[in-house]
Order: C-alpha cells, then structure tokens, then sequence
C-alpha cells in the first residue's frame, strides 16, 4: 500500500499497438488529494484472504462494527472514512469497474459477493468530493478494479482448511483470444463459526455462529473498433450466517450485470449501464437476563431490492496541460421490507411491509489545469434526486382493518457539490497539496421505512430525514524516492451536516411507536437528523520497499464530536458511535518467487458502542501472519492466522453481554497457479 498522488495509466501499449486494457477512462492525476494503492500482491496475502482484511490496511477505513462478513449481521457492514461515523447505510462510497455497490435497499456493502482472486487493485481516495460520482462519496471512494491478463496467471487455484473446520476456495481462469479476453473465478467459504459472546458473559442460549458463502463472476472484454473496447460483467453470490442464538439466521443474494464502453480515441468516452437485484432475510431474537432461552422477535423474511444506473463520461482533446471530463448519471434504488413481528408464544401476530424508491440524476464537469510544477483542478456537479412511493403498512395475522397504511409523501431536490484543489511539486520527491469540497448523501429506503432490531435495541425508521451534505478542507504532502519509499501525510477537517444518527429515546421495558416491545435490556432508538458531526485529524501512509522486504504503515487520528443542536441535546459534544480515536496498521513482508512471509499489527483505540457514550468497547491490538513455501514450480503450501494470540476485539453488546469479533483463526492450505 502506497500513499501518493498517483500515477496515470496509459490505455496504449509503448509501442503504439492498439491494447484491450479492460478498464474505465484513465484518471487525470496526480491530484489533490492522496490515492492510497493495495496491490494484487497486497490482495492475495492477507490473513483472511478476504477483501475487508485487505482493506483494513487503510487506517481509517471502518465498517460500522469491527465483526467482518463471517459474523457480522450485513447491516453493520456499512463502510465509512475519516471518523463521521456510520450505520448500516455507508459513507464512503464502493465502486467495482465503475459500478456503485452498496445495496440497493440498505446502503451496506456485501464483502462475502467478492473474490480477491478477480481483483488487480484497489484505489482509496479518503475525503468528500468525490464529484464525478455524486451522492454516497461523502467520506471517500473506494475503487476496486477486476484484474486483467497482464496480471493472473490462465488458471489459479487456493483451498484452505482452518479452525472450526473451516474452508475456504477461490478459483480463477483467463482466456485470452485476438482482440479480447475473459476471466472466471469462483470463491467458497463455510465454518463452523464461533461464539460471539465473551466467556465469562454467556449463558445456555449461547451457541457458535456458522457461516457459509459463494461468490462467482464472469467477465468478458472485446475490442469492437480500433480504439474501442466492450466490457460485460455478471456475477453474483449467496451467503447464509448464524448470529450465535437460535432464531437468528440470515440470508442474503445477490446478481449483478453491467455493459460498459469504452473508447480511448482523440475523444475518450465511457458509457455505462448496470442492474442490481438483491434477496434479504433476518431473523431477531430477545434473550433473557441468564441467557437462558433466545425467543424469537422478528422474521425479517424477504426484503428484495433493485438497483438500476447508467453513466456517460466523456474527455474531450483540449491539449497536454489541460484535461477536462463532462458527464452524467442516474441511478434508482429500492425495495420492500416484509417482515412478522408482534410475536406471542413462539409465534408471530403482524405483519409488516415497508419501502419505497430513491432516484438521483446528475450532471457534472470536472477540469485539470498544468502549468508547469502545479496542478489545479477544479469539479462542479448538480443532482436532482427524488424520494417516492414511501408506504408502511402493517395487519395483524388474522386479517382486520390495517393497524397502520401510511402512503408517505413523495419529495425532491436539489443538491450542489464540488471540489476545488492544488498540487505542487517542489521537486521529484515533495508534492504539496490542499483542497477543498462538499458531497452528500440521500438517505436509503431502510432508513427512510424500515425499523429495526440488534439485540434487545430497537430502532425506529424516520419518513423525514433529509440529505446528509459534508463540508471539507484537507493539506497534505507526499514524499517520493523513486519507487522504493513513500510517505504522505494528510490534515483535515470535515463537518457532516443534517448527520443521520440512531438517537436514544427511552429505555425498556415498553411499547414504542414503530417497533412495538422493548425488553428492560434494550434501549428504543429512532434515525433522526443531527445537527451535524465535527471531525479533524491526521491519516499517515507510508511504503518502503528493500529489495525483498516491503514495509508499509498506515495510521488515522480522528476526533470527531457530535453538533447534535435540537435534535437530541442529550448528545451534544459526545463522539458518534463506533468510532476509535487511533487507528494504526502495520506490515512487514518479504517475498522471492513463490517464497514469502509476512505480518501485519493492527490497532484501534476504545469507542464508545452507542451515541450516548455510556457503554465502550476496549482497545484492540492482533497480529497476523502468512507464509508460503514453494512444494514445486507450480503449487505452494500455504499457511496463516489470524489474531494470532487470539485478542479480544469487542464489538458489541447483547442485553449486557460483551460480543466479541476475529478470535484466532489458523489456516493451512495449497495455492497453485498454471502459467
């Protein structure tokens, strides 16, 4: 991982033969702001062999909670930057080959749909303004990029067997042919799972937490003029968990396909368009004080979701030191909730359905000036964005009048945004660099409609929230010695405004409005607004490469507080939930051939658990570690672990249990690779 302002790629071979390079437009940089790189290296040779892993290598990139895609609850599993916090709805903003990820529905981030196997490099550029990709990029943009020939072998395979018995499989293949290629690749895991609530805490009902996922893609790439190329991805995955009590299983699937052109004439242009088609399902349960019996409370049973885009992007020739890109985009995003609740007797007495639709339609310009040692570039974007056909209904079982049928009213809008920012190379190796931004944010349908439960808590939906805008400044300076060391540091300060929060409104026992009981264990929430989240600090990256020795360190501070104004006064100058003050990961690696070794320290400080900052989660500090030994040319024996000394991560709290998240986890398996 590297911290710079990048590097641009070329979409031509050197020697002036026209190439299929399978990507989108190449990137005017270096930029304002700090690209931090994870390489297919990088990707490969994490712990978990999992993406999230992967990303935690960038200090500062945080789901909500600290659990990973195994056995987290996918609603926690909203991705955000720069400590403004986060629910199950991101804030930064994930792309794969362009196309916007996040659930359609939800806004989390599905980590068990992606193989590290299919990937060539991850791009992260922390801050707002991620103006040519409108509302979601309020804290930053994640960018994965499928791998292409020049960097997977025609055929790779992985199989590991670890604790709990455990597996985990990846497969891939690439064919090339003429003017084109195509690359499959597979991936399966499944556990046993472990128990998520701490030892000293658990009680009768407590039980492991199993798990098994599937992942598969296929993509194609044709060039179908001479400086145009066709690009067609479908894929899709399945992934069941256990959240360690009985009536707590989920299910969640998921296929996508996108078709993407790309021309790298005098006049580069892409035009995309994609389809997103979700499946969800939950089960809730409430335990008792001794952990004695889980007795269920919702059956989230089927949530579908759609999510619909297309974007064209087009750079016209101006000349060398100037570059400008114009565009477009829209996208739709919806689904419905159905859901039992109410339940008496083991059995359900309601039935609930609740959703609507969102739709953004942008335009935008983005400008990068050169003259000589500085850089300058300048973006603007305007969306229109709707919220329709919002609608809860609820009954009770055996039919009657409805208890609730509430059409809510459609809205809309318009939101600004834009970026202005400045790099100056005072030499080969110092680049200084300052910008400044606002983004923003719609609310997703599960915010706008959909109460919800964590445990014994209860959270109620809110039809009235409004757009979420950031505003931002950043300065930075990257240090360069050739290829062999960087190192960038980056101040800011953001503030989120309108910040859309679960706010603490009373504590059970009791009957609330739009999620019914609560126990005396949990506590009833609602999204509301907040005046806004205040967030400064400082992110450090830094690489050094000696010889077969990589080193890489990656640290975030953020002290973000709470603006909460009227809102919820309660929580004025409290820190958001879920929110460490340090966070730090560190790397060292050396590889020869198909020899390699490596480990990587990771930290993050206490955080508070909820908004009111009354329960804390402890600091946390693991180590992982990888080694590979070549058994012959082609196949390697592969061994790793996870939270090696087996540290505690707290990531929650059930009634008044502790749930922990990563406890020890010890691989040993074959990687081959036909060249």
């Amino acid at each position: 991982m590297i911290a710079h302002p990048g590097v641009a790629q070329d979409s031509a071979d050197p020697s002036g033969d026209i190439v299929v390079t399978g990507r989108g437009l190449a990137d005017p940089e270096p930029r304002s702001t700090g690209i931090a790189v994870i390489d297919l290296d990088r990707l490969t040779a994490t712990a978990s062999n999992r993406l999230e892993d992967a990303l935690a290598d960038i200090a500062g990139l945080q789901s909500f909670r600290r659990a990973d895609s195994r056995s987290a609850n996918p609603t926690s599993q909203g991705i955000t930057l720069r400590g403004i916090g986060g629910s199950a709805s991101s804030r930064a903003l994930l792309i794969l080959d362009g196309v916007p990820q996040a659930d359609p529905f939800a806004g989390w981030v599905a980590f068990p749909a992606y193989s590290v196997a299919r990937l060539g490099q991850v791009r992260v550029a922390r801050g707002g303004g991620g103006v040519r990709w409108g509302s979601g990029a309020l804290a930053g943009v994640i960018d994965l990029r499928s791998a292409t020939p020049d960097q997977l072998p025609p055929l790779s395979a992985s199989i590991a067997y670890g604790s709990r018995n455990s597996v985990d499989a990846q497969a891939s293949a690439t064919f090339e042919r003429g003017s084109g290629f195509a690359t499959l690749d597979a991936g399966y895991a499944r556990g046993d799972g472990f128990v998520p609530i701490v030892a000293e805490d658990r009680g009768p009902a407590d039980r492991a937490a199993p798990y098994e996922q599937f992942n598969a893609s296929a993509r194609a790439v044709v060039r179908v003029a001479p400086h145009t190329e066709l690009q067609a991805t479908v894929q899709g995955f399945s992934d069941r968990r256990e959240r360690g009590l009985a009536s707590t299983a989920i299910a969640s699937d998921g296929a996508d396909a996108s078709l993407r052109v790309v021309g790298n004439g005098a006049w580069r242009y892409s035009a995309l368009a994609y389809v997103q088609a979700r499946q969800f399902a939950s089960q809730f349960a409430s335990i008792d004080d001794a952990r004695t019996v889980a007795s269920q409370v919702l059956d989230q049973y089927s949530v579908p979701a759609i999510g619909l885009g297309g974007r064209l992007e087009v750079a016209p020739p101006i000349g060398e030191a100037i570059e400008l890109r114009f565009g477009s985009d829209v996208r739709s995003t919806g689904g419905t909730t159905h859901e039992f609740y109410s339940y008496v007797d083991g059995a359900p007495t309601r039935r609930r359905e609740a959703g609507g639709t969102t739709r953004t339609l942008g335009g935008f310009a983005d400008l990068t000036w050169s003259p000589g040692a500085i850089r300058l570039d300048a973006s603007a974007r305007i969306d229109r964005w709707w919220i329709e056909d919002g609608r809860l209904f609820e009954q009770m079982l055996g039919g009657g009048a409805p208890i609730t049928d509430t059409g809510f009213a459609d809205r809309s809008g318009t939101e600004p945004t834009g970026r202005i920012g400045a790099a100056w190379s005072l030499a080969a190796a110092v680049t200084l660099r300052g910008a400044a931004y606002r983004a923003w944010r719609l609310p997703t349908p599960n915010e706008l409609y959909r109460p919800f439960r964590v445990g014994a808590d209860a959270v109620a939906a809110n039809a009235e929230l409004r757009p979420e805008t950031l505003d931002g400044v950043e300065a930075g300076v990257d240090l360069a010695l050739g290829e062999r060391m960087t190192l960038g540091a980056t101040l800011f300060a953001n503030r989120l405004n309108d910040a859309i929060a679960n706010v603490t409104i009373a504590r059970g026992p009791g009957n609330f409005p739009g999620v019914g009981f609560v126990s005396a264990a949990g506590f009833y929430r609602q999204r509301r607004n907040l005046g806004a989240i205040d967030a400064r600090g400082i992110e450090v990256d830094g690489e050094a490469r000696l010889g077969a020795v990589r080193m890489a360190l990656s640290y975030a501070y953020a002290d973000p507080v709470v603006r909460a104004a009227e809102a919820a006064p309660a929580l004025d100058g409290l820190r958001p939930a879920q929110v460490p003050q340090h966070q730090a990961s560190a790397t060292l690696a050396w590889q020869r051939g198909a020899w390699r070794a490596g480990t990587t320290l990771r930290y993050a400080s206490r955080q508070y658990e909820d908004d009111q900052n009354s329960r804390s989660l402890a600091q946390a500090l693991t180590l992982d570690a990888i080694a590979a030994l070549p058994l012959t040319k082609a196949v390697a024996i592969e061994a790793r672990a996870e939270n090696l000394f087996d540290a505690r991560v707290e990531t929650g709290f059930s009634g008044d249990a502790i749930e922990r998240a990563r406890p020890r986890q010890l691989w040993i398996g074959l990687r081959a690779s036909l060249e």
